[in-house]
This record gives C-alpha cells, sequence and structure tokens, in this order.
C-alpha cells in the first residue's frame, strides 16, 4: 500500500437503511485489530522459550476518532446510540487496502470546546462480533 492521505480513511455507521453514512466530521481517525496470546510455555517448552497457541486468542478491532458534528441530527444519533448501548454495524473504509464491516459499540463519546473554538468530540469504538474485510 503506498502512501495515503488521512482525510481517506472513513468511518461509516449503518444507516438503518442498509446503507451507511459517514459518523460527523470526522478530522482524525484509527482502527486497530489486536489478537491476544495464548501462552501454553511450560517446563518441556525448548530451551525455555515461550509457546503460543495458534488461533486461540480473542480478536478484536478498535476505532478511535475525533472531529465535529456536522449538524445536531449526527450528535444525537451517536449520542443516543452510546446511551442506548447500542450495537450497530459500522465501516472502516481505508483506501487502496480495504474495507472492515461490522459490528461495534461506541465505547466512549467526550465532548470538548474551546472557549474561541467549535465544540469537538472524540468517540472510541470497540467490536462487538465478527469482522469481515474486503480487500481494495
Amino acid at each position: 500500500m503506498g502512501a495515503q492521505a488521512g482525510k481517506d480513511l472513513l468511518i461509516r455507521a449503518s444507516d438503518g437503511a442498509g446503507g451507511f453514512v459517514a459518523v460527523a466530521g470526522l478530522r482524525t481517525r484509527q482502527f486497530t485489530l489486536n489478537a491476544e496470546a495464548v501462552d501454553v510455555t511450560n517446563a518441556d517448552s525448548a530451551g525455555r522459550w515461550r509457546e503460543l497457541l495458534a488461533g486461540a486468542g480473542v480478536r478484536r478491532a478498535s476505532v478511535s476518532g475525533s472531529g465535529v458534528f456536522r449538524d445536531q441530527a449526527s450528535d444525537i444519533r451517536l449520542r443516543q446510540m452510546f446511551f442506548d448501548g447500542q450495537i450497530a454495524a459500522f465501516q472502516i473504509v481505508v483506501p487502496a487496502f480495504g474495507t472492515m464491516e461490522g459490528p461495534f459499540q461506541i465505547a466512549s463519546l467526550d465532548y470538548r470546546g474551546d472557549h474561541t473554538g467549535e465544540v469537538t468530540f472524540d468517540m472510541s469504538l470497540e467490536s462487538a462480533g465478527a469482522i469481515a474485510f474486503t480487500a481494495a
């Protein structure tokens, strides 16, 4: 994958009608894929080197972003998803790489504002099920 403009990484939420819409006006965003390791090292491990059990750990995806709300409706929508503890379909689109899609829950939603600026927010999503990957 060659260099990409950061603005091209998109986070989209389900619109409830089978499609997806960009989440508010995110200025920064990132996604992280993690897999827990299951350590099976024992007294018979060669040279006392750690051994891991393949395919046994829990996998998860974390997504975060910060930005500004485009309108009151997007603010209300995300805030209500948070308060309801809703698990909804989201897409993370990385051009020239692919699309990750699956169920996520809003784990945190932070608001802040500078005296002479606009209200901004930070949002974190945690995967809540299997994530599908489609290569670009």
